[in-house]
């Protein structure tokens, strides 16, 4: 028999005529805190014996009979009534994580399925499994240009393929497999005590529950080979930096399959432009008499120049919009718009002609 010395309540950190709500209320904060997985290697050891405690206090606190019993006896008489494993048959952990039904180890099997946390050894964890291999990284700069029209690349890198020789297996050619002595076969070790356990990934034969005889000389038993690809890549209009393009499939090998190129693009900057979300910004330079005369200027786009009329009394940093003349937005495909800054260009040097010009222009105006 297992069962803790201390008061059930104390264990919970709730007080004695708490109700069911607030038993499992505490419970899933504790379990939470305390679960193996979720604390520092040093702390493990520790945590077991805290969730051990915990879940036995909440199975008995949960159930109303046993919690009838050990209100009026005390641990006496749970320990006198149940074993270990029947002070956890009829208690409702079902509910704890808002699950719709199932076992203490159902329940506990969903919350943690990559854990490797295991309730009555029954966990569906440390089964052989097939590796899928790993995903690949790969930054693509891009001009503005391109952003605007979608572009196709050329893009060659360098990813792990199945070994030609062995076809992936790591074994020589003729030559089997053998199941492994340390997991018999399971892929996983399991470790831990009462009736909680812990299974990790076998360290004789990495997950795979067999062991190779007869290393493929070719990959030295890896099953894989460093091959360089060569893939067209479509990058559509409207990225900007930062966006990443997911390829399935086209990472390294791995006998449960490939992984996925992720693509991260960064948009080049450019002499002429800068980006502000869909939108374009372009500065240009105005002389002071087309300012105040108005005037018509041609000005570069990402779709070639165009004509634009130059209002009189135009003020300097006045902000004119060609519709349709930005980026298209990656999602909605709308166009966003080129944002023409004026700036005035007041000349440094007059000739003795201008200025008297000037002069007497200034003369009319007081």
């Amino acid at each position: 028999m297992m069962s803790t010395t201390r008061d059930y309540y104390e264990v919970l950190g709730v007080n004695k005529g708490a109700g069911v709500d607030e038993i499992k209320k505490a419970y899933r904060q504790l379990v939470m805190k305390f679960h193996p997985d979720r604390v520092e290697s040093a702390q493990k050891k520790e945590a077991e014996e805290k969730f051990k405690e915990i879940s036995e206090a909440y199975a008995v606190l949960s159930d109303p009979k046993k919690k009838q019993l050990y209100d009026q006896y005390g641990h006496a008489g749970i320990d006198s009534r149940y074993s270990t494993e029947d002070i956890f048959k009829g208690a409702d952990f079902s509910s704890i994580f808002g699950g719709g039904g199932g076992s203490f180890s159902d329940i506990f099997e969903h919350i943690f399925a990559d854990s490797g946390f295991d309730i009555f050894g029954s966990g569906s964890r440390g089964q052989r499994r097939q590796k899928a291999g790993s995903d690949l990284q790969l930054r693509i700069a891009i001009t503005l240009e391109e952003v605007s029209t979608g572009v196709e690349k050329d893009i060659s890198y360098n990813r792990y393929d199945a070994c030609p020789s062995c076809k992936g297996t790591g074994a020589e050619s003729g030559s089997g497999k053998t199941t492994c002595s340390t997991c018999r076969g399971s892929g996983a070790v399991r470790s831990g005590m009462g009736f909680i356990s812990f299974t990790q990934e076998c360290p004789s034969c990495h997950g795979a529950g067999q062991i190779i005889k007869n290393r493929c000389k070719n990959c030295s038993g890896q099953g894989v080979v460093r091959a360089k690809k060569n893939l067209k890549v479509n990058i559509p209009k409207g990225v900007s930096t930062g966006s990443v393009l997911r390829l399935k499939s086209e990472g390294n090998y791995g006998s449960g399959g490939r992984g996925d190129l992720y693509l991260h693009i960064e948009v080049l900057i450019h002499s002429l432009f800068s980006r502000e979300g869909d939108n374009i910004r372009y500065r240009v330079s105005v002389g002071v008499l087309k300012a105040i005369l108005g005037s018509e200027i041609e000005v570069p786009t990402l779709y070639g120049k165009v004509k634009m009329k130059i209002p009189a009394g135009t003020q300097p940093n006045t902000v004119f919009r060609l519709k349709n003349k930005g980026i298209a937005n990656l999602h909605s495909r709308r166009m966003g718009d080129e944002l023409v800054e004026v700036e005035i260009e007041i000349p440094k040097r007059l000739s003795s002609q201008e200025r008297k010009i000037l002069q007497e222009w200034e003369r009319i105006k007081s």
